[in-house]
């Protein structure tokens, strides 16, 4: 049989590197989570477009995603505008639940007579709906954007508040006790047991905060009946339901749901950046 020769000095064939299984499965199950959902929709939206093609219905019933998307380009400009409003109002409020509520939630797992005074206040702003408070706000505050603000942070500062007070107490007994044995410094106890026990179920909340701050923003914004260039989409819905614009309508719809969807996109990578190198929620684990 014939023999290879390898010359003198030169290098043997390297022999092929197997690909880890796993990488090939992770590689695989990051393409269908992109692909699968993209499918999904691209089929939702050709059948939405056949049967209105098939049954002819009017667009001014329910419109073809065809013609939502030729609205969409045509009104841009005012559209944007109205985009850009909403997301400042809804960003706005939501840093500042985050704010209220991660500095609250560390004073009532600290005191405990301070959350069982102030605790109820919060329940009652969270179990009453804003469609019903907010006129009085719209009363009291004369600043029409300011009072937006205020509703939709209600909405969103209770899940944040209540997974911050909740994270917190979650902390091991047995470290609670190691720090109390080394006489570790309240600060000490904060950065290094709490924070830690806390920011998963914090995280958790930024996801619900985040929708809840648009629907704060959007609901405000539907009972203050505002008007004009400077407002948000809420308003465009509102003045082209009125004037029977209902390929309007749609397109402000879909860019209040895509504003949730991104919303939701960025508050999931910034989970998985926080907790994805040490929290079980986020280690992608082997099937």
């Amino acid at each position: 049989m014939p023999t290879s020769i390898t010359e003198p000095g030169l290098p043997a064939a390297a022999a092929p590197t197997e690909i880890d299984p796993r990488i090939l499965r992770e590689n695989r199950e990051r393409r269908m989570r992109i692909l699968l959902p993209i499918g999904a929709i691209t089929l939702a939206l050709a059948l939405w477009e056949f049967l209105v093609w098939f049954y002819q219905v009017p667009h001014y019933l329910i419109p073809a995603p065809s013609l939502i998307a030729k609205t969409l380009v045509q009104d841009w400009a005012s559209l944007a505008q109205s985009a850009a409003f909403t997301v400042k109002l809804t960003l706005l409020s939501l840093g500042l639940a985050i704010i209220g509520g991660v500095a609250l939630g560390m004073i009532f797992a600290l005191s405990k007579p301070v959350e069982m005074a102030l605790f109820p206040f919060a329940v009652i702003l969270q179990v009453t709906p804003v469609i019903a408070i907010a006129p009085l706000i719209l009363i009291y505050v004369s600043n029409t954007f300011v009072a937006l603000l205020i509703c939709a942070w209600i909405v969103a500062f209770f899940p944040i508040l209540s997974n911050t007070v909740i994270g917190l107490r979650s902390a091991d007994h047995n470290l609670r006790d190691m720090f109390r044995l080394y006489q570790a410094t309240p600060w000490q106890r904060l950065r290094y047991l709490l924070i830690p026990s806390a920011l998963p179920y914090f995280m958790a909340a930024l996801k619900i905060a985040g929708g809840l701050a648009l629907i704060g923003a959007v609901v405000a914004e539907f009972v203050a009946g505002t008007a004009g260039q400077n407002t948000g989409l809420a308003s465009r819905i509102l003045e082209s339901s009125f004037r029977n614009e209902i390929p309007r309508m749609f397109a402000a719809l879909f860019l209040v749901s895509l504003l949730g969807v991104v919303i939701f996109l960025i508050t999931s990578w910034l989970s998985r950046l926080v907790l994805g190198h040490w929290h079980e929620s986020e280690i992608k684990r082997e099937h």
